[in-house]
């Protein structure tokens, strides 16, 4: 494994060292490097410098310069306008660097974590006995991402999806089975996902009727919610048979989505209730919380209602039941103690902000957050139809997730047979990368947002070879592929020798920002950032391919080789940016 600097750090230090050598009244100085449209790169530091010095910033410019180091790294700088730095760096540097991230396997030269810690990431929280939908789909899709990417750079992560299995509603449904046992039919695999769910919708249908219906049946409902918190085995046996069949369902869905699920790193709600009663009893005992009304509350200075009144995180309700937040503080005191996290990130609906703030700031107070263990909830917006409201079926309710990534598989599908007869495709690989696209275009379209903005759901976009969508990138990495197979004896081969076209620059030093790009990514939480330097690099190959033929009997064979090399390393590039991102690449499309 080797770490590659990247040329933008390089010449950071070397800017840097030059400062403090020119300037050694300057002390540590910051050269504020970035890219440029006039020059590869422009230095802004020293005007700040030159007002803090009562310096000329031109002449102090001119002495930075003269104090760099000759070497292979800098083609040419010129000192413009009231100080700027304009950096060319020489061809030599840029295929040299990119070599070595090629000699790095799949890492790309990108260094892994210094010191990296334990990060637990709840995501995708589906319900038991009720059927995925839309609002779903981002916490599954944004998580998965961030689990790949925080992986890639060394992190360790424990993932956890906190599923909705506990509560009053299953105190219905268990009587319900208990007293109609051969309702819940179904006992097939984890593919009859849809046979799964049509068997607990029947039973919840039926259990609900029943419910606000009989009087008697309702007052044996809440004497079950009773047995089963009381842990009572036989309840707690018909609870489990709602579990696992939900949990067929669920595995179904990601099937669909991609996305590897395993069964230990499913902890729902119920998971912490034995933690509930203590929660409380230490929040109580260390004045976090107190008695409100009959019930046990945490009270903020700034989270007040339109009344003016405060409003309280409520941690055990005045019946006695337990809210939300006691089994969320509960999971917190959990992964802290028992997992070892020093980073909680939450991949949950922006609509529950309040509610995690007011979780979170708990949590500080007792003790069990602090300077050396963060939670973050990364927020999401909402999915929207085309008319820019809340996706809805045209009926008016919630669109399933099994419905809506099946209509996209199929417009992708239909895209791909369109383009098959070109490359030969055979029935079976139009299937496979019907899949491969459709479920990456939806990703994509996700992940291509900022999380806390909503986005409109538009299959007809997200499926086209035009534009910012997830097929533009995956046809660019098969139309690499196929260049690779259509060149013959020809290898890539790394030249630094020769000059670079002004397209084979901008390409090489856009592959060599992958790392910084990645860094940024893990550190702020955006996987939009990654799929926004994934569209740059295939709008720089595109130009490449305009500008420089890469298979051309005129061209040298070192040339050749060298254009290869360019184009085969943005192919890894693309190919484990999409993976971090859960978007698999097809060699031919």
């Amino acid at each position: 494994m080797a770490s590659v600097p990247s040329l933008a750090s390089t010449l950071q230090q070397q800017l840097a060292d030059a400062l403090t050598a020119a300037l050694p009244d300057a002390g540590t100085a910051d050269p504020l490097l970035r890219r440029s449209d006039r020059a590869d790169f422009q230095a802004n530091g020293i005007l700040a410098l030159a007002k803090k010095l009562k310096g000329n910033p031109r002449e102090l410019a001119s002495q930075v310069t003269a104090a760099l180091p000759a070497g292979d790294l800098i083609k040419d700088i010129e000192v413009s306008g009231p100080g700027f730095l304009n950096i060319t760096l020489t061809d030599r540097a840029i295929v040299e660097t990119l070599a070595a991230r090629a000699a790095d396997g799949d890492r790309l030269g990108v260094p892994p974590k210094a010191a990296p810690g334990t990060t637990v990431i709840d995501y995708a929280q589906p319900n038991v006995a009720k059927e995925m939908h839309v609002g779903h789909l981002r916490s599954a899709v944004i998580g998965d991402a961030m689990v790949q990417i925080l992986e890639f750079t060394g992190e360790n992560v424990v993932r956890r999806h906190h599923i909705g299995d506990w509560g009053t509603q299953f105190g219905m449904l268990i009587q319900y089975l208990f007293e109609h046992p051969d309702e819940l039919r179904h006992g097939g695999d984890q593919a009859d996902g849809e046979a799964a769910m049509s068997s607990l919708n029947r039973v919840y249908k039926a259990s609900r009727v029943l419910f606000d219906s009989d009087e008697e049946f309702k007052a044996r409902s809440r004497d079950r919610v009773v047995a089963l918190q009381a842990g009572d085995p036989e309840t707690l046996a018909h609870w489990q048979r709602f579990v696992d069949e939900s949990k067929i369902y669920f595995y179904s869905v990601f099937d669909k989505l991609d996305m590897e699920i395993d069964d230990p790193d499913i902890v729902g709600e119920s998971g912490y209730n034995d933690m509930l009663e203590e929660t409380c009893r230490i929040l109580e005992e260390t004045g976090v919380a107190v008695r409100s009304e009959g019930a046990l509350c945490v009270f903020f200075d700034d989270v007040k209602g339109p009344d003016g009144n405060p409003v309280p995180l409520i941690v055990k309700k005045t019946n006695g039941g337990y809210g939300y937040a006691a089994t969320d503080l509960s999971a917190i005191r959990d992964r802290v103690r028992n997992l070892k996290a020093d980073t909680l990130l939450y991949v949950v609906d922006a609509r529950q902000s309040l509610h995690f703030k007011m979780v979170f700031e708990t949590a500080r107070r007792a003790g069990w957050l602090n300077d050396d263990v963060k939670a973050h909830q990364l927020a999401f917006g909402t999915v929207l139809g085309k008319d820019g409201k809340p996706f809805k079926t045209r009926e008016g309710t919630t669109v399933r997730l099994e419905d809506l990534l099946d209509e996209a598989v199929e417009r992708a599908t239909a895209v791909v047979r369109e383009k098959a007869g070109k490359v030969g495709l055979s029935e079976e690989e139009i299937v496979e990368n019907g899949r491969y696209v459709g479920v990456g275009a939806v990703k994509y379209a996700d992940l291509s947002t900022s999380a806390v903005r909503d986005y409109k759901f538009d299959l007809d976009q997200m499926v086209s070879l035009n534009g910012d969508t997830s097929v533009y990138l995956q046809y660019a990495y098969a139309r690499i592929r196929s260049i690779l197979r259509k060149a013959g004896d020809a290898k890539p081969a790394a030249h630094p020798e020769l000059d670079l076209a002004p397209a084979e620059r901008a390409l090489g030093l856009h592959l060599d920002q992958f790392g910084a790009v990645l860094e940024e990514v893990a550190e702020g939480y955006e996987p939009h950032k990654l799929a926004a330097y994934l569209y740059q690099l295939a709008s720089h190959l595109t130009t490449f391919y305009d500008q420089c033929q890469v298979l051309s009997d005129e061209n040298p064979a070192e040339v050749v080789e060298n254009r290869l090399f360019l184009v085969e390393l943005t192919a890894r590039t693309l190919h484990q940016g999409m993976k971090l991102l859960g978007i698999r690449t097809p060699e031919r499309l």
